[in-house]
């Protein structure tokens, strides 16, 4: 009877283990809440002053705190690990803040890192200085990259699109004020379409002006033309609609002008140089030109469109160079962007202050994104796996970067977004010409056609 009860017993722990085993794999979010926090949790209170010891974080104390502990307890007096705040829980991880001591710094407990997170559990501990001498730790409980779920809580504003999620748990947010212009690189099924995808379905919610250029025929951006103020699908559309966005650029620099016949005693608030300075009611729409497949626009066969190739690039360079007090931003996609594509692109690249690396072909393709601002940001962009599309690792000129992954949005839903928000499309006359066909939407189970979200030139 006793062997059956002990029997009985090793079925259920083994079942049990089994159990926490496939739920750990299939539903990370689950095992860490109920299994890997309180773990953790105690791992961190129990071994916070020995991890700290082993890694070097400690200091002496000082001749006061010596002095008295000696006097009231009579024990050696030990290093002092940093001053540990509150330990907050997240639904991905733990926060903690640290005051350091006297002569630490935030790079010596970044240096810990992994440490620290072999000491106490966790999939992933991070360092945020928040300011003079404290920082933040984040331990991450599992890996949030390989089923991307959004904070729920994100600041947003017009903009800003929280368009990934970061391997620390937080959002990743496009900001056009912050960041103008971005290239995004990617090799075919990297997940590069996905990423433009949130982009776009993000802005479209916003009364900011959409406009596209998609040398394949269109096929990536003719979904979303209900929401888009302009679209050319070839080289010969795009060669007449820059020089329509390079005039709108000019017009809106005399209107910037106009505003800055400055009287006396003009307060200082009403003194601008961009459009953001402008009464709101004077104020013209933002403008977002997406590029798909940017070296469309450099390939050339003959001597005709090597002339129309030079004139395109001068305009995109102007654009870029000159477009961000206009309120004019580029997100420029492509799989590769090299000197090679011909004059002008290495001059265009350097505009685009943030990058966007996805898995790439060949290490070449990686350092034309990253590697000019941060080598090691590169590397990581060759080590993106081929099964884990969406993955990309985001920097920018400042020589920050992080690794990224976009949720994963079908094309359906992303359409049917931009059908529901066409009407927020502002009104620029001079795009007009260029606005794209929009086919009508069958309705459900009567196959008839309904009218267009707006109106389109033929």
């Amino acid at each position: 009877m006793t062997d059956l009860v002990t029997v009985a017993e090793l079925g259920g722990s083994l079942a049990a283990i089994g159990g926490a085993a496939y739920v750990r794999h299939a539903h990370p979010a689950a095992y860490w809440a109920t299994v890997g926090l309180p773990v953790s949790l105690a791992r961190l209170v129990a071994s916070y002053s020995s991890a700290m010891d082993a890694c070097g974080l400690t200091v002496q104390p000082s001749r006061w705190r010596a002095l008295a502990v000696r006097a009231t307890t009579r024990r050696e007096v030990r290093p002092v690990p940093p001053r540990r705040g509150l330990i907050r829980p997240t639904s991905t991880g733990l926060r903690v803040r640290l005051r350091l001591a006297p002569g630490q710094e935030p790079a010596d407990v970044a240096a810990s890192a992994e440490r620290l997170r072999h000491a106490w559990g966790v999939h992933a501990v991070y360092v945020k200085d928040v300011k003079p001498g404290v920082v933040e730790l984040r331990l991450v409980g599992f890996d949030v990259l390989r089923k991307v779920r959004m904070p729920r809580r994100i600041d947003g504003g017009l903009l800003r699109v929280p368009v990934a999620l970061r391997e620390d748990a937080t959002a990743f947010v496009r900001d056009y004020r912050a960041v103008p212009h971005e290239l995004v690189l990617g090799a075919t099924l990297s997940g590069k379409s996905m990423y433009l995808r949130n982009l776009l379905t993000g802005l479209a919610a916003q009364p900011v002006v959409l406009v596209g250029i998609d040398c394949k025929r269109g096929v990536e951006l003719a979904p979303f033309a209900a929401r888009l103020s302009a679209l050319a699908t070839d080289p010969d559309q795009a060669a007449e609609l820059l020089p329509v966005l390079v005039k709108e650029m000019e017009d809106r620099y005399d209107l910037i002008k106009a505003r800055q016949g400055i009287a006396p005693g003009t307060p200082d608030e009403e003194i601008t140089s961009d459009i953001w300075g402008l009464p709101e009611s004077e104020r013209p729409a933002p403008i977002v030109l997406f590029i798909d497949e940017v070296a469309e626009l450099f390939l050339v066969a003959t001597k005709k469109e090597e002339e129309r190739r030079d004139e395109m690039v001068t305009q995109l360079i102007r654009l870029a160079q000159l477009g961000r007090a206009a309120g004019i931003y580029l997100e420029v996609c492509g799989q590769r962007f090299g000197a090679e594509l011909g004059k002008g692109a290495t001059m265009l690249r350097a505009q685009l202050t943030g990058r966007v690396c996805h898995r790439v072909n060949d290490e070449p393709s990686a350092k034309m994104a990253l590697g000019d601002i941060a080598p090691d940001a590169a590397l990581a962009a060759c080590a993106i796996a081929a099964e884990r599309p969406g993955l990309a690792v985001a920097g920018d000129t400042s020589g920050g970067w992080s690794r990224i992954r976009t949720p994963y949005l079908s094309l359906a839903d992303a359409a049917a977004t931009c059908r529901e928000s066409a009407h927020l499309a502002p009104e620029v006359p001079a795009l007009a010409p260029f606005r794209p066909y929009v086919p009508p939407v069958p309705v459900e189970g009567s196959g008839g056609p309904v009218t267009a979200p707006h109106p389109v030139a033929e």
